[in-house]
């Protein structure tokens, strides 16, 4: 009997090592997903509730995935009106560091979006910063690349956002810096 009861252990947890369900990992959430794929098919984190500041929405559950109407892919996503970019710039390539990267840069018109208050000072958005690194929404992403890095500035009129696939083209450590610092591209004179 000792016996018998010793191989349903060892089976049992034999099967339990060999679980799919041990090696899972969580789906993302398309309303925590970014990417920037051209000017016009796009998708930015922006806060969740109305006229919120950027630095208010950072808790979980305080941001939202915000997408341009033709990039606009899932029922969980706001859509941004079509007239939010006053100006903007869509550049992708590969880094002095031998990565791809994809980028908007320009200027926003605040008052278009609800979700933002026109003179806020702005905050960022990325895929590694926040508690533990693990990003500013918790697990966002944008599809495609390894990390990306967002700024929304509406008292400057100005938004940025920079898909990755190498880390140091990403910078975390500029958030107060603005834009034009973390992302440099084409800002039109925002203002």
């Amino acid at each position: 009997m000792l016996s018998l009861h010793f191989t349903f252990v060892a089976i049992l947890s034999s099967l339990v090592a060999a679980s799919p369900a041990v090696d899972l990992v969580k789906r993302q959430s398309t309303d925590n997903i970014v990417y920037v794929t051209d000017q016009n098919n796009f998708c930015m984190i922006m806060p969740r509730d109305a006229h919120t500041d950027i630095g208010d929405s950072e808790y979980p559950g305080g941001m939202q995935t915000y997408c341009s109407p033709s990039g606009h892919y899932a029922g969980n996503q706001g859509t941004l009106p079509a007239n939010f970019w006053s100006n903007v710039a869509f550049q992708s390539g590969t880094s002095s560091r031998g990565a791809r990267y994809a980028q908007l840069t320009g200027c926003i018109r605040p008052s278009t979006l609800d979700r933002l208050n026109p003179g806020d000072g702005g905050g960022q958005y990325d895929s590694n910063g926040g508690d533990g690194g693990q990003g500013n929404p918790q697990g966002s992403k944008c599809l495609g690349y390894n990390f990306y890095v967002e700024l929304v500035e509406p008292g400057d009129n100005r938004a940025c956002i920079k898909c990755c696939d190498n880390y140091d083209d990403c910078p975390l450590n500029l958030d107060t810096s603005g834009c034009p610092a973390v992302i440099p591209g084409n800002y039109f004179n925002c203002g």
